[in-house]
C-alpha cells in the first residue's frame, strides 16, 4: 500500500516517503520513480505550454502521458512489482545508488 502511495499526489508524496521510509528499498525506489517523473512531467508541461500554436496540444499529450504513468504506477505498486518506467525508472535507480538514499 505504501507503494501505491507514493504515486498518489505525484512527486508531493514521493518526496514524504523518500524522506519517511529508511528501509525498504521497493518504497524507496517508488517514491523516487515519482519524483522523477511527476517532477520532470510538470516542469516539461510548464516549458511547453507557452510555446505559440503547437503548445497547447504538446501539453495536452504529456497530461495524456502522465495519467498513464500514474495509473501503470499505482497498478504495479498494488501488485508488489519494482516496474521502471521507460527513461524515469532508470535515472530513479541510479540516484537512489549515488546518494545511497
Amino acid at each position: 500500500i505504501e507503494g501505491v502511495l507514493c504515486y498518489l499526489l505525484e512527486e508531493i508524496t514521493g518526496i514524504l516517503f523518500l524522506v519517511l521510509e529508511r528501509e525498504n528499498d521497493f518504497i524507496k525506489f517508488h517514491a523516487m520513480q515519482s519524483i522523477v517523473t511527476f517532477l520532470t512531467l510538470r516542469i516539461v508541461k510548464v516549458v511547453t505550454v507557452h510555446i505559440p500554436f503547437i503548445g497547447g496540444p504538446i501539453t495536452l499529450m504529456i497530461t495524456l502521458i502522465e495519467i498513464a504513468l500514474w495509473i501503470l504506477g499505482i497498478c504495479k505498486a498494488y501488485q508488489g512489482e519494482r516496474y521502471k518506467f521507460p527513461i524515469f525508472g532508470d535515472i530513479a535507480e541510479e540516484l537512489l545508488k549515488k546518494f545511497n538514499i
